[in-house]
């Protein structure tokens, strides 16, 4: 915990997001999910998709350009696979749906496929992820985001940091969760917002030259990961992601940080599959405790005392936090209280 950082309970800080987001017509049920979903990225360290967003979802609701009460559209063409319209509202809800809906379609038959279009920011991606996971299933999740990030060769940003999440169950879970930049956008206004510098590598000012300046970052692009191959990644989720769903792909999906006149339309592609397609589900259950144990007993490298698996970091902390409380620095708490002054809510106390 850094040094002046407060321990805020879990229940304490969901009932003042909720009721934040409530305060805007969002429905209570979706409010609270909604609040769950943001601090569950703090909890697991992802704190560029946790509460810090509050601020910008909050001013989108209050004026008007996002949808606090959606009317979800589910149209199916084939038995396998659906496409949401989100009706504008935010992504949270919008891809509950639709991970929702690849979840009892795989169920059902195997695989489950679904889009969605005309939604917002949906968070962390790794949330859809550990909801297949809970229903035993494997999954893949993409999205598209606002262009911060060049396509490889170029300097305008084109590209969302475009993130990937994919999971398969296990005695302990194997969870990815990455963006295809070197680091998400929301982790440079995060280290604004603490008054702290960003590595080098991160990102580009705005006149193309490397920075360690958060602000200056702000003006410029976030760069993609391993050069051309972060850049390809994040070209083919947008294929998936925005031109298949119908909804906007590049750089016409709305920032939603700068533009207050209009929706995101952002899109999301959800595959769901139970593991057990190709042989029996105890033979799998088996093969991935053996793979688990094959990577966890290796030979450690220098300066390394265990061999972590995918996602199992984040899981660690987000049970800490449960124990212990959330750490927020004061200028978080400070925003969080703000926010419950303009909403007209009682703010954490």
């Amino acid at each position: 915990m850094a040094e002046g950082d407060r321990l805020i309970g879990v229940d304490a800080l969901t009932r003042v997001v909720a009721d934040i987001l409530a305060a805007y017509a969002m429905p209570a049920d979706d409010a609270r999910y909604c609040a769950e979903s943001l601090i569950e990225a703090d909890l697991r360290g992802v704190s560029s998709h946790g509460i810090a967003r509050l601020p910008t979802y909050a001013r989108r609701l209050r004026e008007g350009v996002l949808n606090p009460a959606p009317r979800l559209a589910v149209t199916e063409r084939m038995p396998v696979a659906a496409h949401v319209d989100g009706d504008n509202g935010i992504g949270y809800v919008v891809g509950r749906r639709a991970m929702d809906l690849a979840i009892e379609k795989a169920q059902m038959f195997g695989v489950g496929l679904a889009a969605a279009s005309r939604s917002n920011h949906y968070g962390m991606s790794s949330l859809y992820v550990h909801r297949a996971l809970q229903a035993g299933l494997a999954s893949f999740v993409f999205t598209n985001a606002a262009p911060t990030m060049p396509v490889w060769g170029g300097r305008d940003p084109v590209l969302g940091t475009n993130p990937l999440a994919m999971g398969a169950p296990g005695p302990t879970p194997f969870v990815l969760d990455m963006a295809t930049s070197v680091a998400a956008k929301g982790k440079v206004r995060r280290a604004l917002a603490r008054g702290e510098t960003i590595p080098e590598g991160w990102a580009l000012d705005g006149e193309g030259r490397p920075t360690t300046d958060p602000a200056e970052a702000l003006k410029g692009v976030v760069l993609p990961m391993a050069g051309p191959k972060g850049s390809g990644i994040a070209v083919m989720i947008d294929v998936f992601a925005g031109v298949m769903s119908g909804a906007a792909f590049g750089d016409l999906v709305v920032n939603q940080n700068d533009d207050f006149t209009r929706g995101q339309d952002v899109g999301h592609f959800f595959m769901a599959m139970r593991p057990d397609l190709f042989l029996a589900r105890d033979a799998y259950d088996a093969r991935a405790g053996q793979y688990r144990d094959r990577i966890k007993g290796g030979r450690k490298a220098a300066g390394f005392e265990e061999i972590l698996l995918p996602g199992e970091p984040e899981s660690r902390r987000a049970e800490r936090c449960r124990r212990e409380g959330l750490p927020l620095s004061a200028n978080e708490i400070a925003s969080i209280e703000a926010e419950a002054g303009k909403a007209g809510v009682a703010g954490l106390g």
